[in-house]
């Protein structure tokens, strides 16, 4: 037997709802307000079929680029072949989240601006930028009153 080519095919575990996650959509998720640029996260909900993405689209980050009652315009990015397009779709509102890609970025910039703000304050000059973390400081083991042991396979008894 053929694999089946529907426009769903494989997508069982894909679009079922989580565990205890069942019954009526929370009124929150009809309530956020999404703008134009905002970057959100396309994940298709199963109990919602009108304006369910493509399987292709479901887990992609994309930035919104039109806003309708009940919708929401995303240009998302999709590989075909050795391509990587732009692909302009639209999803309902149930099926897209606000993307939280860029939350360690706005923390960062926000603590970087009050580090500036207090050097500036102290006359002093501040670096802002992130290093990697170095390797770990070398330090000597004593071997007073902490013998080597030696260590070796325990011989293997055959019990009749």
């Amino acid at each position: 037997m053929t694999n089946p080519k529907g426009y769903r095919r494989g997508t069982r575990d894909m679009f079922s709802r989580g565990y205890k996650k069942g019954g009526v959509e929370h009124l929150s998720t009809y309530l956020k307000l999404y703008k134009i640029g905002d970057i959100v996260d396309v994940k298709g909900c199963g109990a919602f079929q009108k304006g369910m993405p493509h399987k292709a689209y479901h887990g992609k980050t994309g930035r919104v680029f039109n806003v309708t009652k009940m919708a929401v315009g995303v240009v998302v990015n999709k590989r075909v072949k050795g391509k990587i397009l732009p692909k302009r779709i639209s999803v309902r509102i149930e099926h897209v989240k606000h993307s939280k890609c860029r939350k360690d970025f706005l923390d960062r910039v926000i603590d970087n601006d009050i580090k500036k703000k207090e050097a500036k304050a102290a006359n002093k000059s501040i670096l802002c930028k992130r290093f990697p973390v170095g390797p770990r400081g070398g330090h000597v083991v004593s071997t007073k009153d902490n013998e080597p042991q030696t260590i070796g396979p325990v011989p293997y008894e055959f019990i009749a």
